[in-house]
């Protein structure tokens, strides 16, 4: 029997574990699941309605740590993880994801001498700028079992001399989240509501500080979508960080102007599942929906200068354009022509199976 405690931080991180803490409570034998989460995204409206989604327990402890500066989230998150850990004294601690809680807790578990699995191991964007890139270094080189999503994530841990009786390649556990919520997806009105016709629409998600914590790089994107908007409609739930920032930048009055663009609030998994599932064209600086559309075959133009799902370019449908007006009107152009050839393929063991995976590799190690 293995005391396992999985946490969350933020919402990518929920549908990667909702599929793992099901898997464990089918496995009872096996598993003992405590669920963490630590309150990174504190927010009611957008993080209770991801759980209620995805048909996720509510958590054995919250930690409540809400928003602040990096130094001190990540900071905060270790001081209330750590007697969390002593009191429950799990076999392993399980984190998902690039997240300041996912680096935290491994970091507490680690002295501790709690053994750490990181499940999303081996993800490089090769830019250390990004907050994320750096919680992906450190977490890999001190988790004791690394599971990674695809082929590349292991090559990127080998290439860094982490030793390959840590890598265990078990597939992406969001596409087990996909698969399971497609059809509930499907009662979803959100469509109807907002008077939309099946690949008729493009969707946008932008949340990144990099694209929307500065004026002119927000101006170019925004650019790029009002030409984009001329020919198909863009919906665009809105991140409250973005909404903050236009507010700000005193651009309220431009995207209202905007024609063709529908500024919604944000959605719940499944609301927003259906949306962008049935859209012709997506638009995102996130990482997850890169996958994800990927899998759907649904053409994605990446809104960012890098990405650490490259495999999303070289087998699916995504490309990588930056903030460049140009670049991200061009690639929208392609896709909506059907330049771009429709060979895209899914990613080996992005299946719908990997969160069976993981627990078989958590077995496979046990107390060793």
């Amino acid at each position: 029997m293995l005391k396992v405690i999985n946490v969350v931080g933020a919402r990518p991180n929920f549908m990667k574990v909702a599929p793992i803490m099901e898997a464990m409570k089918r496995r009872t034998a096996e598993f003992t699941p405590l669920l963490v989460h630590t309150g990174q995204h504190y927010d009611t409206s957008m993080s209770a309605a991801f759980f209620q989604d995805l048909e996720l327990a509510e958590p054995n402890v919250h930690l409540e740590v809400g928003s602040a500066s990096h130094a001190r989230q990540t900071a905060a998150v270790m001081e209330r993880f750590e007697p969390v850990v002593s009191r429950e004294q799990p076999d392993w601690v399980l984190v998902v994801g690039d997240v300041n809680s996912t680096l935290a807790c491994a970091l507490v578990s680690v002295k501790l001498g709690i053994k750490v699995a990181h499940v999303e191991a081996g993800l490089r964007s090769r830019d250390r700028t990004m907050p994320e890139e750096i919680n992906r270094l450190l977490t890999d080189q001190i988790a004791d079992l690394l599971l990674t999503p695809s082929e590349d994530a292991g090559a990127n841990l080998r290439s860094e001399g982490i030793p390959a009786e840590r890598i265990s390649f078990v597939g992406n556990v969001m596409i087990d989240s996909l698969h399971k919520n497609l059809e509930r997806a499907a009662a979803s009105t959100i469509r109807e509501e907002l008077s939309l016709t099946d690949k008729q629409y493009a969707v946008l998600t932008l949340h990144r500080p990099s694209n929307v914590d500065d004026s002119a790089t927000f101006s170019r994107i925004w650019s790029a979508l009002e030409d984009i908007a001329a020919t198909l409609p863009v919906v665009f739930p809105i991140h409250p960080r973005t909404r903050k920032m236009i507010k700000e930048f005193g651009l309220n009055t431009r995207l209202a102007a905007a024609q063709n663009v529908r500024l919604i609030e944000p959605l719940g998994y499944l609301d927003f599942l259906s949306l962008y599932s049935n859209a012709r064209l997506v638009l995102t600086d996130s990482g997850g929906i890169q996958e994800e559309t990927t899998v759907l075959g649904i053409p994605c133009v990446t809104l960012r200068e890098t990405t650490e799902r490259p495999i999303t370019v070289t087998l699916g449908t995504n490309t990588v354009v930056g903030s460049d007006t140009e670049k991200i009107r061009q690639a929208a152009i392609a896709a909506l022509g059907h330049a771009r050839k429709n060979n895209f393929r899914i990613p080996p063991l992005w299946d719908g199976h990997t969160a069976t995976r993981i627990l078989n590799a958590l077995i496979a190690r046990g107390l060793h």
